[in-house]
Formats: structure tokens, sequence, C-alpha cells
């Protein structure tokens, strides 16, 4: 065993030597891009929407973006490699539950505003915790818990301006149900990857993902049997642009996302996530005239604030787990 992991060591080590460096302005400066490129990618499929059905999105998300992933690991000299795996189940349940994800965030923000819609998505790294503690048995103590409880309760206020009002089935209750499910099964991909992170390479983990993903994409073709609107289409040339751009900056996004974290540790970039909610209010004000309502706008703050404490308090008691950020894949991306 002690020869195994020391070999699966050394073969990692050419793959990356030379490849990371100390430059946390740099890392930030990428971790900032990948927000704004993953808000293009999300204005793009808001608008697509309009007319394609959300499986056919998430499988084009996944198919074209799955080329600029699979380039970035071919530059890093790992494209053989990344097939290699012992656990194909756990790549194919990280990728069940990232399609999860995906069609419910996608959904979510084809019905909410912007800035509703990307507010709720910060619930998944509190739900993490909880997960971590309840699945793979992590210590949290009251710190923690107490953020996590702080940050529930701004969710409970980004959602009440949804749930407040009208019938459960309108447009707006459904797009704020999605929203929070999508937070959970994002929350879910996040400790898959952690536990594959134990033992596989981050480009393995990104590969299996980008491939398995596409493939699974088209479980949501049966979906369109039962609801017609929900049947795939052909697109027309504009639409068809939309796809790529869907696909395209979600793969672009990821590979920001990713060299971002070769520069500069976990807890220094990740609070710069929340820079999504920036980009979430101007386009949406700008592209939609979507104006967020007080609530959501407190509710926002009271989960980042949450969720800046959260990551502050990992890195105090040394959970910083940059590999396994870096092996993440956002919901929305």
């Amino acid at each position: 065993m002690a020869l195994s992991s020391a070999a699966s060591k050394s073969s990692d080590a050419p793959a990356s030597a030379g490849l990371t460096r100390v430059a946390p302005l740099l890392g930030i400066s990428l971790k900032l891009a990948s927000t704004l490129v993953f808000s293009i990618m999300v204005v793009a499929l808001k608008v697509a929407s309009e007319t394609i059905p959300i499986g056919e999105i998430v499988f084009a998300r996944n198919f074209f973006g799955m080329w600029p992933v699979l380039i970035m690991v071919a530059f890093r000299g790992e494209l053989v490699i990344a097939f290699r795996t012992s656990r194909p189940l756990s790549h194919m349940g990280r990728s069940a539950v990232g399609i999860a994800a995906m069609i419910f965030a996608f959904t979510s923000f084809s019905l909410l505003p912007l800035p509703d819609a990307t507010a709720i998505g910060f619930a998944t790294p509190l739900i993490v915790v909880v997960l971590a503690w309840a699945v793979l048995g992590e210590q949290v103590r009251v710190y923690r818990w107490s953020a996590v409880g702080v940050g529930l309760l701004g969710i409970l206020i980004i959602l009440s301006p949804h749930l407040g009002e009208g019938e459960f089935g309108d447009s707006q209750t459904i797009g704020a149900m999605c929203g929070a499910m999508a937070a959970l099964f994002a929350a879910m991909a996040m400790i898959f990857v952690r536990k594959l992170c134990e033992s596989e390479r981050t480009s393995t983990i990104v590969t299996w993902f980008s491939g398995s993903a596409t493939v699974l994409s088209f479980v949501t073709i049966p979906l369109g049997w039962l609801i017609p609107s929900q049947a795939w289409v052909m697109p027309d040339l504009e639409t068809f642009g939309l796809l790529l751009l869907v696909g395209l900056s979600g793969g672009v996004g990821q590979i920001l996302l990713t060299q971002s974290y070769r520069f500069a540790d976990a807890s220094t970039i990740a609070p710069f996530d929340y820079a999504n909610m920036i980009w979430a209010v101007a386009l949406g004000y700008f592209l939609f005239a979507e104006i967020p309502v007080p609530e959501v706008l407190a509710g926002a703050a009271i989960v980042i604030a949450a969720g800046v404490f959260v990551i502050y308090r990992e890195h105090r008691l040394g959970l910083d787990r940059t590999k396994n950020r870096r092996a993440s894949t956002p919901s929305r991306s």
C-alpha cells in the first residue's frame, strides 16, 4: 500500500512540477475573471432558455465546455493519465449529482432574476459544512454551526419574496425551489469531490466529469415525452451561437478557476466567488431591467458574511482545501 501510494505521488510530480507559484494577486485576478465568464454563461443560458429546453442547454454546456478542459489537460501533459481511474462509479455518482445541480440551477436562472438565483446559490458552502459533518464525519464546532444557522436564515430571507405570494406552482416559486435544490446537489457534488481527491488527480476528476456529464445529459431527452415544453429542438443559427457560448464560457471559466488555485490557496481566493453577486446585479439591471428587492440584497449580505466566516474558520483550523476546490465544478458552470 505504501509503495503504491508513493508511486502515485511520483507519477503526479512531473505533471505538476513548476506549474504552481505563490502569486496571490494573479490568483485573485484569475478568480474574478472566472466569475465574470461564468456570469456571461448564465446570461447566455437565460436568453437561450426562452426557446431551448433546459436539458438541451445542460448538454451544450457540457459538450462544448468539454473541449477547453481537454485542451488544458493536454497542455499540462496529463491527457492520457487523466482517463485512468480505479473509481469509475464514484466519478459517475459525482457526475449524476452534478448534472442534477445544473438542471436545477439552470431552471432557477431561467425563471428568476439573476441576483435572486445567484444569491440562493450561495447556500452551497453552508450546506457543505452540514454534509461534511453528516457524511464525512468532520468535526464542526459551535462557530461554524452558528455561521451556518445565520447563513440559512439569510437564504430564507432571499426566498421570502418568492414563497410568500402567489400559488405554489407559479414560476417564481418553482424557480426559488429549484435554486435551493441546486445548492443542495452542488453541495453533494463537493462532498463527492472531497472523497475523490483522496486518491484521484485533479485532471482525472475534471476530465471524467466533462465526459460523463455530457453522456448523462442525454437522459433529459425522454423528459420531452412527458413534458412537451422540454422536448429537444433543432436550434437556429443564432440560438446555436448562444448554446456554443454557454459551453465555451463554462469551459473557459473552469480553466480560469483551476488556474487561479495554482497561485494562491483556497482561503485567499474562495471569498472572491461572491463577486458573482456584483456581476448578477449589474448584468441583470442592464440586460434584463432586473432590480433586486431589498430582501434579496439583505439576505445575500447575510449569506456572504456567513460564508466568508466559514472560510475563515476552516483556514484557522487547517482545512484549506485548495485541491478540492480546484477539482470542483460549480453547478452553474
